[in-house]
């Protein structure tokens, strides 16, 4: 991405960032796509104006997957705890005086969820989410979508999303055979299942 396309996407962040309004954006994409890196650029860039809560931190903990037989499919829509994060949703959206919210994180070394790690004070007007299930089509996170105020997709070619998902996975501990596997198995069928939200997004954003 280029400094031009960044510093629009910043501005139109910021006018979502309108002071005593809270407001929340999210940023949808297929695994590998930049959308963890482009919420923390935007937050950074808004100085204290937004605040960062990933849909990561909804992970289910390792044991939770293991019970539930899931494990081998970690990162697919149904490891995530999707009614606990729109609950949070729903809570940062109507912020109370002097109350600071704490999101759960998700922590890549330990490779599991922490909780109470991101606090999002209620004069932050704006909180930029992040994640691949924003705008899926399913029962259990349509309520999530109905909570965004805007939401953008990011498209990135499978060409480059693809080999630079699994340099993440080798640089977070997996042997380059398992993360070429992982991806071309977990990661790309979680791809198809969230490219159709392309359409449903306010603004698709080519990444490169």
């Amino acid at each position: 991405m280029d400094a031009l396309q960044f510093d629009a996407l910043a501005a139109r962040a910021r006018r979502l960032a309108a002071p005593g309004t809270r407001r929340v954006l999210g940023i949808a994409g297929a695994p590998g796509a930049g959308k963890s890196t482009l919420a923390a650029r935007l937050v950074d860039r808004l100085d204290g104006c937004a605040a960062l809560v990933p849909m990561d931190g909804f992970h289910l903990a390792r044991a939770e997957l293991d019970r539930l037989g899931r494990a081998g499919r970690k990162g697919a829509p149904d490891t995530f705890d999707a009614a606990g994060y729109a609950a949070l949703l729903a809570r940062l959206r109507a912020p109370e005086p002097g109350v600071t919210v704490y999101a759960p994180a998700f922590d890549r070394a330990l490779d599991e969820p922490v909780a109470g790690s991101l606090p999002v004070p209620p004069d932050v007007p704006l909180v930029v989410t992040e994640g691949n299930y924003l705008l899926l089509d399913d029962p259990a996170w349509r309520p999530v979508h109905a909570l965004l105020d805007e939401v953008w997709f990011l498209d990135l070619d499978d060409r480059h999303r693809v080999p630079r998902l699994v340099r993440r996975h080798v640089r977070h501990g997996k042997d380059p055979a398992d993360a070429e596997r992982w991806v071309r198995g977990s990661d790309e069928a979680n791809a198809r299942l969230v490219a159709p939200g392309r359409d449903r997004a306010d603004l698709v954003v080519p990444m490169s």
